[in-house]
């Protein structure tokens, strides 16, 4: 048994609005499941694919501005791309974000809504992911994350320090996943998590309750009587096991 690490969900203000600014930093299409909600993935897309990570645009009543744990970066194929990228997304509605980053090669930007995101400098390592190049969980400590989210999800581990965590689809395709060690004490709630998905065949309360083994815990984030499970690492990040294969 394992999940599909299918979307990362952002709470917003706007969801029609935001999930337009981040179809168009990214290249891909919009669609909804239904008001309130509206999905970005790339065009002609077959969801779920290990080939992308989509974004889930989700309005909600007052979307708290907190401190981020998970963030997007985007990946460029040069200098003149990183330029070009950072200056599009200017034009599209982002703002230069200062996180205490210092002097990096890449940039630091926020969305409409203040989420922060990364344009990062050309790696060789990204040069396939697509658009975004990693998901990034900002954790105190990545090796215990590699252990949970390891056995949570069907991604191989390609890095492991006191440090960084790297995981990435089985398949070799899509974006990575990286846990980076960060200091500071999660206290508030977050806009930004990631969804899973049982495979075909798979019972999600039978998901569920292996998750809650490997230390996960249930949370109540006023979701009601939802087709889908919130849960929270062994950090206390949420993320959402979906009801739907």
């Amino acid at each position: 048994m394992a999940l599909r690490l299918v979307q990362v969900n952002f709470k917003a203000r706007n969801d029609s609005a935001l999930g337009r600014f981040w179809a168009d930093a990214l290249g891909w299409g919009v669609s909804s499941e239904g008001p309130g909600v509206t999905n970005v993935e790339p065009v002609g897309f077959s969801w779920p694919d290990p080939v992308a990570v989509c974004v889930d645009v989700v309005t909600v009543p007052d979307p708290e501005t907190v401190k981020y744990r998970v963030h997007l970066d985007l990946a460029t194929t040069s200098a003149a791309h990183q330029a070009e990228l950072v200056a599009r997304l200017k034009d599209l509605g982002a703002t230069p974000a200062d996180v205490g980053q210092g002097d990096v090669p890449w940039t630091v930007l926020a969305d409409p809504e203040g989420n922060v995101f990364c344009v990062l400098e050309p790696r060789d390592v990204y040069r396939d992911t697509g658009p975004i190049a990693r998901v990034v969980v900002d954790c105190a400590d990545p090796r215990a994350m590699a252990r949970f989210w390891g056995e949570a999800i069907d991604w191989t581990l390609h890095e492991l320090t006191d440090d960084r965590a790297v995981l990435r689809s089985a398949q070799g395709v899509g974006p990575y996943l990286e846990f980076v060690r960060t200091p500071g004490e999660r206290t508030v709630w977050t806009r930004v998590h990631l969804d899973v998905l049982p495979y075909p065949g798979d019972e999600q309360a039978a998901e569920v309750a292996r998750l809650k083994g490997l230390g996960a815990a249930g949370v109540d984030i006023g979701q009601g009587d939802a087709p889908w499970t919130v849960l929270a690492d062994p950090e206390g990040n949420e993320f959402c096991v979906l009801g739907r294969g």
